[in-house]
Parts: structure tokens; sequence; C-alpha cells
């Protein structure tokens, strides 16, 4: 199996840029701008943490002279529902082009869920961008799928997750890539992970999703990503019923209406952070 063990990987990154989709790009975590902050973005900021500080007795010219963490830079070219075939032809010849020391590639979330999806030829698309990604790049970190068990509708497409899961695998052993897996991220199956529409992570879930990416590199992180949550007063079913037919009414119809007029969330959006820009 790949090595996405808590100690390895341990040489310093300068440069990293995310490909994916609308959970790289973070939606369900706004920032204070407007624009979303996500797992990529705070993975990042512990990336950048590690380099040494700049110098302030540097040259006034220093192209980093700003930036508190000296000349990591960070690219972001995920885009909310993107598919995988979509992410391989958009965003890796960008991501080649950046030449970063790394890249985490999520991708086939969107694939995975439609009807008559075939987790196995999906793999063969995902390993043909590993390997076009892995001659151009320092490292390319190759992320999982969630464990859907508790998530309505998609609960029954567990089995084509795992299937999924188990090719992410054996490509990122063939190929030496770190595995972020979400799947054995078990703080996630928290609904407070979750953002309302349930579809997408919320602040403290992707949070704990960039202390898992950094601990998967070998880095000490400030808090445990499976620390457990606080506990909380037990529902009563009626409350619960009552939530399912509010978010039923609230995001699965519209998002049910939006795959029948083949529209995407995504339509008319850009990558936030196209360019290596320091932090």
């Amino acid at each position: 199996m790949a090595d996405d063990s808590r100690n390895n990987q341990q040489h310093t990154i300068g440069s990293y840029a995310a490909i994916g989709d609308s959970f790289t790009e973070g939606v369900g975590d706004p920032g204070p701008d407007g624009a979303f902050v996500g797992w990529a973005d705070r993975f990042a900021v512990l990336l950048a943490d590690r380099l040494p500080a700049p110098d302030p007795a540097g040259p006034e010219d220093a192209p980093y002279e700003d930036s508190p963490h000296g000349d990591f830079r960070y690219a972001n070219l995920a885009v909310r529902g993107r598919l995988l075939d979509q992410i391989v032809e958009e965003q890796v010849p960008r991501a080649k082009e950046l030449a970063p020391d790394l890249v985490s590639f999520c991708a086939g979330g969107n694939d995975i869920i439609r009807p008559g999806a075939d987790p196995d030829d999906l793999a063969e698309r995902f390993e043909r961008a590993v390997a076009d990604l892995s001659n151009a790049v320092g490292t390319v970190m190759v992320t999982t799928g969630f464990d859907t068990r508790g998530v309505p509708v998609l609960r029954h497409m567990r089995g084509k997750i795992a299937t999924y899961n188990v090719h992410l695998r054996a490509i990122a052993d063939r190929y030496q890539c770190p595995v972020l897996d979400l799947w054995s991220l078990r703080s996630v199956q928290d609904r407070r992970a979750w953002d309302a529409d349930r579809l997408h992570l919320s602040p403290e879930g992707h949070t704990r999703v960039a202390l898992r990416a950094a601990q998967v590199l070998g880095h000490e992180v400030p808090a445990d990503p499976d620390q457990p949550w606080p506990p909380q007063a037990q529902r009563r079913p009626f409350d619960e019923r009552r939530d399912n037919i509010q978010w039923a009414r609230e995001y699965l119809v519209p998002w049910i209406g939006r795959r029948l007029r083949g529209e995407s969330s995504g339509d008319h959006v850009e990558a936030k952070r196209p360019d290596l820009l320091p932090l």
C-alpha cells in the first residue's frame, strides 16, 4: 500500500498547488472577504509555517519581502462542480506549467455519484493524470473519497466509492505518492464536520482535513484531526425527520434540478488562485 504514515516526506516544500473540485476549492468554509478558504488553503499555511521566516535585513526589493512566510508560494486551481476529465483538461496542464514541489490531486467525486459511473474506468483515467503530473512536479498527493455511510442519498453509493478508493491507493503505490485518506478520518463522520448542505465540509471539517494532510507528510500539527467532538444532547427522531425534510427542500431538490438541466455549480466560476503566489 502507499505510504501515508505520519513520518514520511520530510523534505522542505517551498511551493504547493491544489487541483480538484468544490472540496479543494473550499466550499463550505467562507472567509471574511466572501471567498472560500477550505482545507487546501489551511494546509498551505501549515506548510508555509515550516519555512524559515524572511530575513528582515534582506534586500528591500526581495520578491517576497511582505510575506510572513518567506518565499513559500501557493496556487489553488480547483473549481466546484468539475468532473475528472475537466480537471485533467483544465487544471493538470496548469499544474505542470507551475511545476510546484507538491500537488494535491482530488478528483472523481462528482463522477462517481452519477448514474452508471464505473469506478474501474474512472481510476484508469485518474492514473493517466497521475503519471502525467509525476513527470513534471515534485510530489503528487493522492486524495481518497469520504465514507458516505451517514450521508443521505449518497450512502447507497458507498460501495462504488470504496472500490474507487482501493484503485486510488494502488495508483499511489505505483507512483510512490503520499495518500490523504479521507475514508479513515473518523472525525468527519460527525454531522458537525459538514455544512448545512451535507455535501461539503464545514470550516471545522476543512480544518481537520488540513491537519491530516500535514500529518501525511510527517509534519507535527497543532491539534489532532481525529480529536473527539464535544458531547452534545441527543436529538429526538422528530427533530431528525424535520431537518431531513428541510434539507431536501433547500439543497437536494435544487441539486437534482441542476443535474436534470445539465447545469453545474461551477459554471462561470474560475480558479480562485491560478498562480503560485506568496501567502
